[in-house]
């Protein structure tokens, strides 16, 4: 239940922080702003969007933080680690340090 509340949390954070960096206007719109474009009469004005916007930003990007590695601690809280030599199946164990003897019949004639 927390993975799924916290998971709808991370897509809704990542998605207001998506419409937060095309909110901003670049640093190059504040030379049009000052000769009169139209960018002066925007809802925040002219200057007064850059605190606002940069202060919600930054809170945004530290909750996504936050939210990822709480995503990664739960999905790997309850993995255990397994080694690749688990998962070969168990064969009989034979002593390779003893000489197994041939019959003579079994060893294929060179002719």
């Amino acid at each position: 239940m927390a993975h799924n509340l916290l998971l709808v949390a991370h897509v809704l954070i990542a998605v207001g922080l998506v419409a937060l960096v095309l909110l901003q206007q670049g640093k190059g719109a504040d030379a049009g702003a000052a000769f009169g474009s139209g960018a002066s009469g925007t809802v925040f004005g002219s200057r007064g969007s850059g605190s606002f916007l940069t202060r919600t930003t930054a809170i945004l990007a530290t909750l996504f933080f936050i939210t990822s590695l709480s995503l990664a601690y739960l999905a790997t809280k309850d993995a255990k680690p397994t080694s690749v030599i688990d998962m070969v199946p168990e064969t009989q164990q034979t002593d390779t340090t003893k000489k197994q003897k041939v019959p003579a019949s079994d060893v294929p004639q060179s002719e």
